[in-house]
């Protein structure tokens, strides 16, 4: 946990998801500061005609290679939000040559009675994780 959400438009190979997801689980780490297991992505691909992702008059030029991560967390801090922000675009600029403007992000906060990792449990409130 946090659970990350690509929303991609198709017509990228494996190796470049792999890359992708592995670049943005390296920045959530950094940020974040959670154990190296804690790694929960999905990647849903879309086809061109299905995907609007403008930019709110803000003069973001947009391209093929757009991807918008959704992330699914605890409460984080500003300054750990912000980081991963930076750290998710230096990221996929470097590993993957995906433009900062092509780079969106959106936090979707809940608490710790909105997970169960299995079991039928809610590990965070019996303890069992932190």
């Amino acid at each position: 946990m946090p659970f990350l959400r690509f929303d991609l438009i198709k017509g990228r190979t494996e190796a470049e998801i792999a890359t992708l997801l592995d670049a943005a689980h390296d920045a959530m780490l950094e940020a974040f500061k959670v154990p190296v297991r804690d790694r929960y992505q999905i990647v849903h691909e879309h086809e061109p005609s299905r995907v609007r992702i403008e930019d709110t008059g803000l003069g973001i030029e947009r391209t093929h290679k757009v991807v918008l991560v959704q992330v699914t967390s605890r409460p984080r801090t500003t300054e750990e939000k912000q980081t991963f922000y930076r750290l998710l675009v230096e990221a996929l600029s470097n590993r993957c040559g995906i433009a900062p403007g092509d780079v969106m992000v959106n936090f979707v906060i809940n608490t710790d009675a909105d997970w169960s990792f299995g079991n039928g449990e809610a590990q965070f409130l019996t303890g069992k994780l932190g």
